[in-house]
């Protein structure tokens, strides 16, 4: 009697990360036929157009480029985004160029996930962005084949996910005041600050339409740890919930001094981008916040949340301006999460998939195999 794939999956009860590690003859390797599948990734440039200029303490765009990646193997297809925000230093030139030698026709199985991004992350330095595009739909392409959505494959509680923020740019008082009506949906507010000449402003105008909890973000644009650490006790009486990376990440002492002090935990973000820099901000911040686009993707970034709980480190996720592909492949880990900055792609208007949703405030997991999204 012969057994349909996909039925085989399901009955062996391979939802773990043990089915990562199976060699290379597997079952999963055998296409159709009897032949051995090939995995086949394409790419195309996609620009994000944004519902309101996106100011920072850096710079201010009403756009984001990004790559949209496929990958196809035995009749599935995995969904993947590279998301370039100008500080990244990539662009659609450089990862089209990365992805171009990026050759999967090597590799039999799919579910040689370590052995594929490592090759990846070796290709070249750098790109960190492309390798995501890569992890992501990989990451989606495992998911379908064994018809599961990664968040159960890692064996997370979808109901533990927590409130995700909704950011608000550095304004006039008149944007501001009208952003912060689009907040109405959500139970915590993210405000960018880092210019200390508005700093006070943006965060009175707010107060002036509502109380919701904040949380801070000021980019690395305070140069002055003793400017900070008072920031850090005026926001406390403010409602924030955390200040996240206050000073340029090579401040390194100044910062660990504030952390000390700070009434409220001090985040690492542009400083905290792999795994690596877990340990080294130990002792520096409080906690960290993690981005696939830093990390090269789902599978470093589940290594970062591991042993920044074993360090008793905050955790939160948070993103850059993505489709809502990227976005529910970041919410896949949101569960185990104390905080979630999970609103990119609510900041555009012309997203091109459905996945994960915004319930009440609270992310919202879908229950469909790998990342959980589709084309709209």
């Amino acid at each position: 009697m012969s057994i349909k794939r996909r039925d085989f999956i399901k009955s062996a009860g391979i939802l773990t990360g043990t089915a990562l590690t199976l060699g290379s003859t597997n079952v999963f390797a055998i296409g159709k036929g009897g032949k051995k599948a090939k995995m086949k990734l394409s790419f195309r440039p996609y620009t994000l157009e944004l519902k309101h200029a996106f100011t920072v303490a850096v710079n201010t765009r009403k756009t984001t480029p990004v790559v949209l990646t496929e990958i196809e193997y035995d009749g599935f297809t995995g969904y993947g985004e590279a998301s370039m925000p100008p500080y990244l230093g990539e662009s659609h030139d450089t990862v089209m160029k990365f992805l171009a030698k990026v050759d999967l026709t090597q590799f039999n199985d799919p579910f040689q996930l370590d052995d594929i991004l490592t090759y990846v992350d070796n290709i070249e330095a750098g790109n960190k962005a492309a390798k995501a595009a890569v992890d992501i739909a990989l990451h989606d392409l495992l998911g379908k084949i064994m018809g599961q959505p990664w968040y159960k494959i890692w064996g997370f509680d979808a109901t533990k996910t927590p409130d995700t923020t909704f950011t608000i740019g550095i304004d006039t008082q008149e944007v501001v005041r009208e952003k912060v009506k689009e907040t109405s949906p959500f139970n915590i507010i993210k405000v960018k600050l880092g210019k200390v000449e508005s700093d006070k402003m943006m965060v009175q105008t707010i107060r002036e339409q509502t109380n919701k909890p904040l949380t801070v973000d000021a980019n690395q644009g305070w140069k002055d740890k003793q400017y900070t650490l008072d920031m850090a006790y005026w926001l406390k009486e403010q409602g924030a919930v955390f200040l996240e990376q206050p000073m340029p990440k090579e401040m390194r002492d100044e910062i660990a001094w504030v952390t000390e002090r700070s009434p409220i935990p001090i985040i690492g973000d542009e400083s905290v981008q792999r795994l690596p820099d877990v340990m080294k901000a130990h002792g520096v911040y409080n906690g960290i916040n993690i981005k696939l686009m830093k990390c090269t993707g789902m599978r470093e970034a589940h290594k970062m949340l591991t042993l920044a709980r074993a360090l008793d480190m905050k955790v939160m996720i948070g993103c850059m301006t993505e489709t809502s592909c990227a976005i529910s492949a970041a919410a896949q880990l949101a569960p185990m999460m104390d905080w979630a900055d999970l609103d990119g792609s609510l900041l555009i208007k012309n997203d091109v998939y459905k996945g994960m949703e915004v319930v009440k405030g609270k992310i919202t997991l879908i229950d469909k195999p790998g990342i959980g999204i589709a084309k709209i």
